[in-house]
């Protein structure tokens, strides 16, 4: 990938990570007439979590990942019984510390807490992302397609009931469809095994993270000056009295006034160089896109017994799942893969065509705690927009905005 024509000065913020997080956060600098240099260790933009994900935008479903249900689930997910979500075991001190804090979250009253705070940040990466395609309409595969979380516990309306009516207040549209209501709704459940209803959220949007990601960079080099560079493996961030001086693997060395940290979970190990504490864990994920089966849903699908997701992209389905805790290594897991395939056809077997996979993935999700992003000034030269876990393609551009703004100190 080209460069962009180079500044002579020195970049009023450098943004390090070119994902959809640190391209929301150039795009909320460069607009408030800041110079923005954007850094990224791959060769071109999305290159992450941001590349295959889910590709589902989440504003209304923003449920944290710690709760009650998180105890009960403890035995499977420790003995490898639960195929779905798996710890990694080690002695590394900072899984100790971010494994406690989870469970120091599972509390009801925390998980409403951390799930409305997600709810208004993901509100306003709405309104960001409906400005930015009102004056540059991205071809992404942007649609209004509906989602439909499928349950399959007795128990669980009256949970789901709650949480639509806490989230009510902020305009939220939510309702629980029992299963032949959510069949009538979306005719590719009817094979589904085993549901007893399904919460409907008709406003939730679908679209490829990485096409998204590419004609955004377009719009910041053309448009705003915005300078990329990529393969740029940045070693070394050195303070100085104006600014920083960031050094690549190379020895390259390039200046900016400002820092601002967007780099997933590559931010651990440059918080830690600075001596900042990371609250961050690596969640390995994986996905699949296929050709559509015979019965392809038109709504995106979670199904929360199997913690997966179907999201259909044009003629494709995407399907991503399962959450390897503690895994630190990006590269595609075979075997895991193989299962989230098993899962997909046991969950929807028609939605896809899974003997004609055409693209298989894993990505590092940066989660924290409490399952929101840490938008954080550290300094008046320094500030952090990560942590966006599972969330970072629906959040990333209201925590633009809102760091932009925390950055410039502005309300």
């Amino acid at each position: 990938m080209t460069h962009a024509s180079s500044h002579s000065e020195a970049a009023d913020v450098a943004v390090v990570g070119a994902g959809v997080v640190g391209l929301a956060a150039a795009w909320a600098l460069a607009r408030r007439g800041l110079r923005v240099l954007l850094l990224e260790r791959a060769d071109g933009p999305a290159q992450g979590a941001s590349f295959a994900n889910g590709a589902q935008l989440s504003y209304a479903y923003t449920d944290a990942m710690a709760g009650p249900a998180l105890w009960r689930q403890l035995p499977a997910m420790l003995s490898g019984r639960d195929p779905a979500l798996r710890p990694r075991l080690s002695a590394d001190p900072q899984l100790l510390r971010w494994g406690l804090a989870l469970l120091g979250n599972a509390t009801a009253a925390r998980q409403r807490r951390n799930t409305m705070a997600t709810l208004a940040l993901a509100l306003e990466s709405k309104a960001a992302m409906d400005a930015l395609l009102a004056s540059h309409p991205i071809d992404f595969q942007h649609r209004v397609a509906g989602k439909l979380h499928l349950h399959f516990d007795a128990n669980a309306r009256p949970r789901a009931q709650a949480m639509i009516e806490a989230k009510r207040p902020f305009g939220v549209r939510q309702r629980w469809l029992d299963a032949a209501e959510a069949v009538a709704l979306e005719p590719a459940l009817a094979g589904v095994r085993g549901m007893v209803g399904a919460v409907h959220s008709p406003e939730e949007e679908v679209g490829d993270p990485h096409r998204f990601c590419a004609g955004l960079l377009d719009v910041l080099q053309a448009g705003y000056g915005v300078e990329a560079r990529f393969s740029f493996d940045l070693r070394g961030a050195h303070r100085r009295h104006d600014g920083w001086r960031l050094v690549s693997a190379d020895g390259e060395a390039l200046h900016a006034g400002r820092l601002m940290v967007c780099a997933g979970i590559d931010s651990h190990g440059l918080l830690r160089s600075l001596g900042i504490a990371s609250p961050l864990m690596a969640i390995k994920g994986h996905s699949f896109t296929a050709p559509c089966g015979p019965n392809p849903p038109s709504a995106s699908i979670t199904d929360t017994a199997r913690k997966l997701v179907f999201c259909r992209l044009g003629d494709r389905i995407r399907v991503a799942g399962l959450a390897d805790i503690n895994d630190w290594d990006a590269a595609p897991d075979p075997a895991r893969l193989a299962q989230l395939v098993a899962l997909a056809r046991a969950s929807l077997p028609d939605a896809a065509d899974y003997d004609r996979i055409e693209h298989r993935w894993a990505g590092l999700r940066p989660a924290t705690p409490h399952s929101s992003p840490v938008i954080r000034r550290i300094d008046d030269r320094l500030l952090l927009n990560i942590g966006h876990g599972m969330l970072g393609w629906t959040l990333a551009m209201g925590s633009g905005e809102r760091a932009a703004n925390l950055l410039l100190d502005m309300p």
